[in-house]
């Protein structure tokens, strides 16, 4: 496994993931192809991809949460199917929180849904605890975050 940081060079495997998680959860509202890019190219935000013998088998987003500052928001974590049970999600979630913590955040939030038993095992192992809802997201029932060590 490889993860890297990626890049506007990068963007149809980052579609292509997206899409799929899009779809494996039933998301309505889907990033624009503008929010991909500022994800691929903004230095405050960042799009995280494990590749897997040079096939892109997961992702995670970061994004500023200015609501809150300093605070950033985790999104999109996904693994594909076929790649899952190999620590993918670990370490996309590590990489995504050692950059969070080089700029400075202090804290990273997430929301999920409680039919995503997996992924909130996992963000609850990694130290996410539960907090108040601090967005509009109508397709959320969980809301957790971390404190990052600065």
């Amino acid at each position: 496994m490889h993860i890297v940081r990626a890049s506007p060079g990068q963007l149809s495997d980052a579609q292509v993931l997206l899409h799929e998680y899009y779809d494996a959860i039933k998301v309505q509202k889907r990033d624009a192809p503008g929010e991909i890019e500022v994800y691929l190219s903004d230095t405050a935000s960042g799009f995280w991809i494990a590749y897997v013998e040079g096939v892109p088998a997961g992702c995670v987003v970061l994004r500023p949460l200015w609501a809150t500052e300093p605070a950033w928001e985790c999104k999109r974590l996904y693994v594909r199917p076929e790649f899952r049970g190999r620590g993918i999600a670990e370490g996309l979630l590590a990489a995504m929180e050692e950059y969070a913590t080089a700029i400075g955040a202090r804290w990273i939030y997430l929301d999920s849904k409680d039919d995503l038993r997996d992924a909130l095992r996992l963000y609850r192992r990694r130290g996410y605890q539960d907090c108040a809802r601090y967005n509009d997201n109508p397709q959320a029932t969980v809301f957790l975050r971390k404190r990052l060590t600065v």
